[in-house]
């Protein structure tokens, strides 16, 4: 299962729906990553892909300082799972990977 590409995501938190966009990269046989919205870049830690399910956490600081920890399932170019920030109930993250042209434009 690839992982690697643009990710645009989308997560329904308690404070209303949030974009994101997510690139996922392999450098020297390891996935490393970064994620853009609300303003910020920050880079994501901790990634794991292990069969279909990937799981990373972020740091960020954009509408709360929160640190975030996704489990997501990988089905071809959608995703699908949670973000969990501490104590907080799970958001429902959804995600489609972005087309050569998309990524172009």
């Amino acid at each position: 299962m690839s992982a690697e590409g643009t990710w645009n995501l989308s997560l329904r938190t308690p404070i209303g729906k949030i974009h994101a966009v997510v690139d996922l990269r392999r450098q020297d046989g390891v996935l490393t990553g970064t994620a853009r919205g609300t303003g910020e870049e920050v880079p994501l830690t901790g990634i794991v892909l292990d069969g279909d399910r990937l799981t990373w956490t972020q740091a960020i600081t954009r509408p709360l300082r929160l640190n975030l920890a996704f489990d997501v399932t990988i089905d071809g170019d959608t995703l699908t799972g949670t973000s969990r920030a501490g104590r907080l109930p799970a958001s429902k993250v959804t995600g489609e990977r972005r087309t050569a042209a998309e990524d172009r434009s």
